[in-house]
Parts: C-alpha cells; sequence; structure tokens
C-alpha cells in the first residue's frame, strides 16, 4: 500500500536537500501534490492482471489477434523518471478472446508500478498466457527513456524496443513476420 504520508516527508527532505524552502509558497503544497502523483501514476503496485483478463468470450476462430498503439506511461525503479510509449500486443486465441479494452488495462496494469521496460514486456505476455491460455502471444513495447534523454548521455528522440515471444510465436517465424507486417498496415 502506498504511504502518503511518508512520500510527503520525503519530498520535504529532498526540497531541503536540494537547498529549498518547502514552506515558500510554491512549494508549500509540493510534497502533498507529488504524494497524490505517486498514488494515482503507481496505481498498479496493487493491482492484478487477473481482474480484466477474467472476463472472456468463447470463438471458434483461431486468428490472430492484434491490438497496436497502446499508448503507456511508466517510472523506471533506477532513476525513479518516467519513460512512455507504445505497447503492440498480439495473441492467437484457443477458444476465448477478451475484450480489447482489457488488452489496454493489462499494459495500465503493468506500467503503473516502478518497473523496468524488460520486464513490462514479459510480465504482459506471460499475464495473457496465464490467463486467457491462447496458443501463443508477442508483446513489443517502444519507449523512450528520460533517464537516457534528460540526464547521462542526452539522446533524446532514442527508443527502446523490447520483445516477447510465447507458445505459438516462438515456434513459428512465419507468425511473427506477420505480427510485424500487421504493425506496419495503417
Amino acid at each position: 500500500m502506498i504511504d502518503q504520508g511518508k512520500i510527503r516527508e520525503a519530498v520535504k527532505l529532498l526540497l531541503e536537500g536540494i537547498d529549498e524552502d518547502p514552506g515558500r509558497e510554491g512549494l508549500k503544497d509540493t510534497p502533498d501534490r507529488v504524494a497524490r502523483m505517486y498514488g494515482e501514476i503507481l496505481a498498479g503496485m496493487e493491482a492484478d492482471a487477473a481482474v480484466p483478463l477474467s472476463r472472456v468470450f468463447s470463438v471458434e476462430s483461431s486468428e490472430m489477434v492484434l491490438e497496436k498503439d497502446i499508448t503507456f506511461y511508466s517510472i523506471c525503479e533506477h532513476h525513479l523518471m518516467p519513460f512512455y510509449g507504445k505497447a503492440h500486443i498480439a495473441y492467437v486465441p484457443d477458444g476465448k478472446v477478451v475484450g480489447l479494452s482489457k488488452l489496454a488495462r493489462t499494459v495500465e496494469i503493468y506500467a503503473a508500478r516502478l518497473q523496468i521496460q524488460e520486464q513490462m514486456t514479459g510480465q504482459i505476455a506471460d499475464a495473457l498466457m496465464k490467463h486467457l491460455a491462447p496458443k501463443g502471444v508477442m508483446v513489443v513495447l517502444e519507449a523512450e527513456h528520460m533517464c537516457m534523454t534528460m540526464r547521462g548521455v542526452k539522446k533524446p528522440g532514442s527508443r527502446t524496443v523490447s520483445i516477447a515471444v510465447r507458445g505459438a510465436f516462438e515456434e513459428n517465424s512465419m507468425l511473427q513476420e506477420r505480427f510485424f507486417q500487421m504493425l506496419r498496415m495503417g
């Protein structure tokens, strides 16, 4: 559970640490604002992907389902700085599908945690495999990391791409190629 009192105290200490006055007009409410913000952007810490993925529908088709360009925002656990981008998720159903919005909700759950992109990619793929039991899953995340663009090497516009493949996508390179072809479609 997120402890907003501790966050408020930590922000006050941070402000003092950078030689600011936490009591000055522009900063006096900042610890509270930051605490509320972290409560919102890290709400996935306590969320379970099983919830959105539990409502499924029976289907006879086993054709690939692709949801692309799902925008996400997350916080890098190494520097506590944002990274953000797009998620692309495909799965091959095995008798059941989930509502398309549930794929986006699954991305949101894993993004709303202290995270690293590589781990998040695998978590999304594993959640789909566990809760939908499809024939296969492929997840691609493309993201810009503020810890690279605003500090350190300072390379704005650079993007990191991570991929997780499970089941039929691991075994079938033609299925992977079809995924990438569908991504390029307008």
